[in-house]
């Protein structure tokens, strides 16, 4: 058995070098080439027509058939000449990947290549065979993709991709960008009303989106000899090796040759696609890395991170390496998360949450601020369940990652800002920008970029001109919190906008309401915000004394999605129904049970077929060399001793698997999809998971190293 992983320790050996060339000297010569972006339909299209869909573009408006069908021609001819021969729909399911169905140019009927503008516009795939909670039957099958023109066509490999949303036939989204592109336009429309008490000249708010994306990488032949890493993206045994990352060496450390290759290979792909790719490094744990872009605006960005993953697992097929997205691939070490740098821009150029030396623009800081802790407080809930999934759950609250407790971090000066305005209750406004306060409105203007340290502990952290969510999966798709995290706030600018105006209307000046209001949302918000360290014993007891949930597994925290508070949320701003959140509730349900049941299975298939007979084989083997000494009358006490070691670790193998494969038997047959999930979560994963490993994980230490079958942590992790 363990011919397999000296096998593939033998490939890993024979590598041939992989020669990386760019296409140019500079990236300003090749960047979104493979991209049919503005520039390109500027130059394609007629003045009118460009004018039209760029109108579109930026309002949210529809393309009248006459324009998508001049789009669609231009975007064929575009693609034809690149040599590409089909086209697809490209749309992300709820299945957390992307989806595709080629079709060809060519028309056999009329001899010549076509794409309609309505064939642009909209197509029909498969609606019931893609997750639905129960939306959709089986004889059910229709659905629709419908084309969203905010994003830039695209060519991946040889195929024309339309970006599009996924609706059933009935019109429930059964995607992820639908509700993204609705909760986008309810965060436009209330952060609006409120920058016009500030700056009548705003007529349009955007989000935008930086996504730093953390992953793993090792050699495809070792991934490919581990079962376990290829049914589940993880690895369910494997003892640490004697360095991990203990030494902080591996951070921003020298990148391997093989990867940097691979790197320089994949951000040519994506560069080529549009994809502002900036920045790479290592991370903390040997085998880690990191790829973050430049911020874009918040669809595009989702898109552009989806299209990355993929970019990222394609060009690694080259290298003959494996990219690993799971959250947590190897136990001992720091898993991997998406941090989710988030902003919102007007359309007169102001970053919302950047500090001024303008007191009036201070102010509009301070608002945009105070509200978007004020969302993360009032929906803390919500915001955990967004970011649940069972890849998530082995990193959250683990010594590298954010707590499942939802906190806001801003700094110690803007606590003091805060703070200030909370208790002072003597206000007094001037002319213009001549805004005092006894206690703190006269030092807004002295609100600087980075003026405090950052805290890696905090799943929602401000770093100066923007808050970042780090508490994300790396394998997640970061719509699904994107949609909350603006969802939550665009709703809390509704309220603060309400609030301030019957202040106005009882005569009180706008900035002492807007300042009055303030002081009101910091006080109800304050709990949320803490400034120590969030892996400490002490904050999971500070955050109950405060009321700050504390869910730990994914199928309590999904509990959120459910909650009446939740459901007049989603359909107030016409985002999800109750019928729409109720199916991706079971989905998420569904996909947790299904994740917890491969890795119980892996977990059984590698006992039976890999550890325990190669357990045994060394067991027999040792009994031989006992025996021999005992013949020889040499002292045999410390084979006998290492043989009750191994007995003891392989009985609890062989019994708590099989106790494990009986209670799996028996938590399928829950018919409520909850209770079914919180009894893998409950009666599988946490009563047998750790067990079974670590009997395992010290069978690895006590069995020779050329019987072990396995790839170990320390030949897979150290890439050269």
């Amino acid at each position: 058995m363990a011919y397999l992983r000296f096998k593939a320790l033998e490939q890993v050996q024979n590598r041939p070098e992989v020669r990386v060339e760019a296409p140019a000297k500079k990236i300003s010569e090749f960047f979104g080439e493979n991209s049919f972006d503005l520039d390109k339909m500027r130059a394609a299209l007629s003045p009118d027509v460009y004018e039209k869909v760029k109108f579109a573009i930026d309002n949210g408006t529809k393309i009248g058939p006459d324009a998508a069908d001049a789009v669609a021609s231009a975007a064929k001819a575009w693609a034809i000449e690149k040599g590409i021969t089909h086209y697809t729909h490209w749309f992300q399911p709820l299945t957390g990947a992307t989806a595709e169905k080629h079709d060809s140019f060519f028309d056999a009927a009329s001899g010549i290549e076509k794409l309609k503008g309505s064939t642009l516009v909209q197509q029909e795939p498969d609606a019931s065979s893609f997750p639905n909670g129960g939306i959709r039957s089986t004889f059910e099958a229709r659905g629709y993709t419908a084309w969203d023109p905010s994003s830039p066509i695209f060519i991946l490999g040889r195929t024309l991709c339309i970006p599009t949303v996924f609706v059933s036939y009935t019109g429930e989204a059964l995607d992820y960008k639908a509700p993204l592109l609705k909760a986008v336009e309810a965060v436009d429309r209330a952060a609006v009303k409120v920058c016009q008490l500030f700056d009548r000249n705003v007529t349009r708010v955007t989000p935008s989106l930086g996504c730093e994306q953390e992953y793993f990488v090792i050699d495809r032949a070792l991934h490919d000899a581990r079962p376990d890493l290829v049914m589940s993206g993880r690895t369910v045994f494997g003892h640490n090796p004697a360095r991990g990352q203990q030494l902080d060496d591996h951070y921003f450390g020298a990148i391997p040759n093989r990867v940097y290759d691979f790197m320089k290979d994949f951000e040519i792909e994506a560069l080529k696609l549009g994809i502002p790719v900036s920045t790479r490094h290592n991370e903390v744990a040997p085998g880690q890395f990191e790829v973050a872009p430049l911020f874009e605006e918040i669809n595009k960005a989702t898109d552009h991170n989806q299209l990355l993953m993929e970019v990222m697992n394609r060009v690694a097929v080259k290298h003959r390496l494996k990219v690993l997205f799971h959250e947590k691939p190897f136990a001992g070490l720091n898993g991997s998360g998406k941090h989710n740098n988030w902003s919102l821009i007007t359309n007169t150029g102001i970053n919302l949450f950047q500090p001024s030396s303008s007191a009036r623009e201070n102010l509009q800081f301070l608002t945009f601020f105070v509200c978007t802790i004020k969302a993360i407080y009032e929906h803390a809930g919500l915001l955990r369940a967004s970011i649940a999934s069972a890849g998530n759950d082995h990193r959250l609250g683990a010594n590298e990652a954010p707590p499942a407790i939802m906190s806001v971090f801003i700094g110690s000066q803007l606590t003091e800002v805060l703070n200030e305005i909370e208790t002072n209750g003597n206000v007094k406004v001037g002319k213009g920008d001549n805004m005092y306060m006894k206690l703190g409105i006269d030092k807004i203007p002295e609100i600087i970029l980075d003026n405090t340290d950052r805290n890696r502990t905090s799943p929602f952290a401000f770093t100066g001109n923007k808050f970042e969510l780090r508490a994300v999966g790396s394998d997640e798709n970061v719509g699904a919190p994107m949609t909350v995290l603006n969802l939550i706030v665009a709703d809390v600018l509704h309220e603060f906008h309400a609030l301030v105006e019957k202040e106005m209307q009882k005569g009180t000046d706008k900035k002492l309401a807007i300042v009055n209001i303030l002081r009101k949302f910091i006080k109800e918000s304050k709990k949320v915000r803490f400034e120590g360290d969030g892996y400490s014993a002490a904050w999971v007891k500070e955050a109950k004394k405060r009321g700050l949930p504390n869910i730990t597994d994914t199928p309590r925290a999904l509990d959120a999605f459910l909650d009446k508070k939740t459901v007049a949320l989603y359909e107030k701003y016409n985002v999800l129904s109750k019928l729409e959140l109720e199916a991706r509730n079971e989905i998420k349900l569904e996909n947790y049970i299904m994740k917890v049941q491969i890795e119980a299975r892996s977990m059984g298939d590698l006992a039976h077929n890999h550890i325990i007979p190669t357990a045994i084989k060394y067991q027999n083997k040792l009994i031989e060399n006992a025996n021999g000494l005992q013949a020889l009358k040499l002292n045999n006490t410390h084979v006998l001793q290492t043989i009750a070691r191994v007995s003891e670790h392989l009985n609890v193998v062989m019994t708590e698997v099989e106790k494990m494969i009986a209670e799996r038997k028996r938590v399928n047959k829950i018919t409520d999809t909850r209770k079914r999930a919180i009894a893998y979560c409950d009666d599988i994963k946490g009563k047998y998971f750790d067990k079974i490993r670590y009997a395992v994980d010290h069978l690895e230490l006590l069995i020779d190293d050329e019987d072990w079958p396995l790839p170990k942590y320390r030949e897979m992790l150290f890439i050269k």
